[in-house]
């Protein structure tokens, strides 16, 4: 025991817990508050803590649980008489310091707004910056996979099959194909289509797969109109801009998808649902697919003034209505309908379709009303 005279020494009179960190065995203990508290057990040494490495521990209503930093870190102390608990905390000077306190709050603050930047700052530049190094690396077998994966997706939205009007189909295969040989596009597996819905748009699925959807034919005037809008989609197909699409709006999971191969799960979805219906490209995206059908038509000896007015007179007269039309996709601006203009020339090239095919691409999907 302390050399302290029994007047200026406490002693608990009730029994008390302790577990002393090395076995599992609960002891019945007495204390002494002296210099030091004692953790005296019937016929043992006793266990001596200093006051100034005592710390509360948790522990539920009725209990003060202690345990001290010189003890080994499972040792406890546990105390139900509140007279004596009194006594123990006017000595512990130091029983809360390893507590929150209001630096540590604010240090916890501090961490948590530097996360929330980090997030911000992932989202902000970190996907952008994987999406533009990682789109054009993706296996074209994958690539494939996803975009099988996303017309399944388009078909159920717009239509089960594609329209089928055999001279329709042969015009608007001979119309693309002359599109891509100008373009210089060797991809010999993709694949092109017209879905029967009156909206009129067109986009271009990854695997190198471009649908118009009815609509779009029906407002066009002649092949020329729908030969740029359909440049601009061969224009995303080239640039991999529906790749760096998904792979920005899937984020993480698509990552992990890439990684470990399945990506034509919920990441296609996504794709289909939010890149493909939404069609949204950044404004580079877009310049950049202008660039790409003005390029084409003049090296068809076309202009690529028409497709501008035709994507004017269509949001012209429905911008802002309809599910997914040309504006919401295209956003059309004074500027791109001017640099249009500016790369207007005279044709030197043959037309893209003879009159006769053009009508029939105008009846690809029937006479009937869409």
């Amino acid at each position: 025991m302390s050399e302290l005279s029994t007047e200026s020494a406490v002693q608990s009179v009730k029994p008390t817990i302790f577990f002393d960190g090395v076995s599992s065995r609960r002891r019945q203990v007495t204390l002494t508050l002296g210099d030091v508290l004692e953790i005296c057990e019937e016929g043992g040494a006793p266990v001596r803590w200093a006051y100034p490495d005592i710390r509360r521990a948790d522990s539920p209503a009725g209990i003060l649980r202690l345990t001290s930093t010189a003890a080994p870190s499972l040792a406890r102390l546990e105390i139900r008489d509140a007279a004596l608990a009194s006594e123990i905390i006017a000595r512990c000077l130091r029983l809360d310091e390893h507590l929150t306190t209001r630096r540590g709050v604010a240090k916890i603050v501090g961490w948590s707004v530097a996360a929330a930047v980090s997030i911000v700052c992932v989202v902000l530049f970190g996907l952008p910056l994987a999406a533009d190094r990682l789109a054009p690396l993706v296996p074209k077998p994958i690539e494939r996979r996803i975009g099988d994966a996303s017309e399944v997706q388009v078909k159920t939205i717009f239509g089960r099959g594609s329209c089928s009007d055999p001279a329709g189909q042969v015009a608007f295969s001979k119309l693309v194909n002359r599109l891509r040989d100008a373009a210089g596009l060797d991809d010999d597996s993709m694949t092109s289509g017209v879905l029967p819905s009156s909206i009129p748009n067109a986009f271009a699925l990854p695997g190198g797969k471009v649908y118009v959807l009815n609509g779009l034919i029906d407002k066009a005037e002649n092949p020329d109109e729908l030969a740029g809008i359909l440049a601009h989609e061969l224009g995303h197909l080239k640039h991999h801009d529906n790749m760096r699409g998904l792979i920005y709006n899937g984020g993480t999971s698509f990552l992990i998808g890439l990684l470990f191969g399945d990506v034509t799960g919920s990441s296609a979805v996504i794709f289909a649902s939010r890149s493909v219906v939404e069609a949204s490209y950044s404004r580079e995206a877009e310049t950049n697919a202008d660039t790409f059908a003005i390029e084409t038509m003049h090296a068809l000896g076309r202009s690529p003034k028409p497709a501008a007015e035709l994507m004017f007179r269509i949001t012209g007269k429905e911008g802002g209505s309809g599910f997914a039309n040309i504006l919401s996709s295209h956003p059309l601006t004074e500027d791109r309908l001017a640099r249009m203009t500016r790369e207007d020339r005279p044709a030197s090239g043959p037309p893209l379709l003879t009159d006769a095919e053009w009508k029939a691409l105008k009846g690809i999907c029937g006479s009937g009303k869409i």
